[in-house]
């Protein structure tokens, strides 16, 4: 009986402790487990390659990105000097031209080629605008601005920066527009309001880019004198922000090649602004070398800010959109292939119009303010400072000679290894593309033409007309209709040769 009444605590007592021994095995079986067990990063090969290749690439977009960085500062640089230096040349030549041609006698329809009217042009819009700029005082704008707020300033700086785009964006439509106004053959018909208005809007925009530009430079002055540095940091804080309104949007190649270009533009303007800041500063200190050093710092400051922006900007855009750093290949033999044109027989613009097409690069406003604050800053008395100015200009224009030499060798390799020669002897993409429209428009009224109804047949490419045009994903390149399975009608993307116009926005450009 005694027996019988403890056995079933005897027995849960046992159950108990059974279940304990399981708990205590199972949980070292668990962490033994935990630490012995494996797995192969070979049974997903392709995510992993796929993830070390973006790494590459990060790694490789600074040191591509400086490549077509420096290529196309100095695309600028030459284009900036060439104000300087031979537009001033040609201009007295076109003049002499004009001059002596009542004496010889016509020998031809024109008195002066569309090329020379255009230089004249350009120099008559330099001078009207100098001597409007003339009259803007600089010291005190320099005061008016050092008496505003710090936040004050940095609101006024965006608001430049965005001006500065959208006059860049429209100024060449400005000039292009006054140079086909004034050189359209006059058999044609018309359809302009005239030469005069043209010039007039065109110095209009020159003078008022070139009051924005020195706005600018002067705000950036009194960040550098500021005495706490607060106004420099903010606006280098500035930079930081667009690494936020860039990095996440979708981006093709055709839109990354335009902010490239961006890029490029902002980066040789800024180094223009740092040394029209500079000579002021030397100025006000009567030219003492040892505030030269005062400054340097704050330069360097300023110029690795830009640097490190455009790096991480351009990795993390290449890496969330799944664009190889080759791609800035491409983008280097496109301005290259500018450049080549340029120079050919059958070309159809300047080389400087081209880059101001391209990077809206616009040289005379920013031309302008430098002479503006040169002339003001630099005292020239005596034949001695005439002689060192001589000799200054005859030292700028070997720059810019040997400078046009080494670029157009490094142009024409580039061409050449993207294999492009044969586009250049090809008319131009805007003529092909309007007698294609013309064609097809002709087409379409002709009576003769197949019924509405029948398929078309569609103009073949070759390989050259779809080189470094950005491919579209297998979802996206078609759009097809579910009833019929034919294929519908869509644009074709742009060649980036075709992409002339500096463009702001981020959206897609087909």
């Amino acid at each position: 009986m005694h027996a019988q009444k403890f056995s079933p605590t005897m027995h849960k007592v046992k159950l108990i402790a059974k279940r304990f021994s399981y708990f205590d095995l199972s949980l070292v079986r668990f962490i033994t487990t935990e630490l012995t067990r494996g797995y192969f990063l070979e049974h997903n090969e392709a995510k992993y390659t796929e993830r070390r290749e973006r790494v590459y690439t990060c790694l490789r977009i600074p040191k591509e990105l400086e490549k077509l960085m420096t290529f196309g500062f100095f695309l600028c640089l030459d284009a900036f000097l060439y104000v300087f230096t031979l537009l001033p040349l040609r201009v007295i030549l076109a003049l002499l031209r004009l001059l002596t041609l009542p004496c010889c006698g016509l020998s031809g329809s024109r008195l002066l080629q569309p090329a020379q009217v255009c230089d004249v042009l350009k120099g008559f819009i330099m001078v009207l605008c100098y001597s409007m700029m003339s009259y803007v005082d600089y010291s005190m704008m320099y005061h008016l601005i050092r008496g505003q707020s710090v936040i004050k300033l940095y609101i006024i700086y965006n608001m430049l920066e965005v001006a500065d785009r959208l006059f860049s964006s429209f100024g060449q439509d400005i000039l292009d527009a006054l140079y086909w106004t004034a050189t359209e053959p006059k058999e044609k018909k018309r359809a302009h309001i005239g030469v005069i208005p043209h010039f007039l809007m065109a110095v209009l925009y020159v003078f008022l880019h070139a009051i924005l530009i020195m706005v600018q430079a002067t705000t950036l002055n009194v960040a550098f004198n500021s005495h706490n540095k607060s106004l420099l940091t903010i606006m280098m804080s500035n930079n930081f922000v667009e690494i936020k309104g860039s990095v996440f949007k979708k981006f093709e190649k055709n839109n990354l090649f335009q902010m490239s270009n961006s890029d490029i533009k902002e980066r040789f303007t800024n180094y223009i602004l740092l040394l029209i800041v500079c000579l002021r500063n030397m100025e006000q200190f009567s030219w003492n070398p040892d505030h030269l050093w005062v400054l340097f710092p704050d330069v360097i400051m300023v110029i690795a800010s830009e640097v490190a922006v455009d790096v991480v900007k351009h990795a993390f855009i290449t890496k969330f959109n799944d664009i190889s750093a080759d791609v800035y290949g491409e983008y280097r033999a496109s301005l290259a292939f500018d450049l080549v044109s340029s120079r050919q027989k059958n070309a159809y613009t300047d080389y400087s119009d081209s880059v101001s097409r391209r990077m809206g690069f616009i040289p005379l406003p920013l031309a302008l303010l430098l002479i503006r604050v040169v002339t003001s800053s630099v005292k020239i008395q005596g034949s001695l400072s005439f002689m060192c100015v001589l000799l200054f200009y005859l030292g700028m224009i070997t720059l810019k000679v040997l400078n046009s030499i080494i670029l157009l060798g490094t142009s024409c390799v580039f061409v050449k290894e993207a294999n492009m020669e044969e586009k250049l002897f090809n008319p131009p993409p805007s003529v092909v593309s309007s007698r294609a429209n013309s064609r097809a428009h002709h087409t379409k009224h002709d009576p003769t033409s197949p019924a509405q109804g029948s398929t078309a047949p569609r103009l073949t490419t070759c390989d050259s007309d779809t080189f470094l045009t950005t491919p579209d994903e297998e979802d996206d390149g078609k759009i097809i209709n579910a009833n019929t399975g034919l294929e519908g009608d869509r644009t074709p993307k742009k060649d980036l040769l075709e992409i002339d116009r500096f463009t702001i926005c981020g959206n897609r450009i087909d």
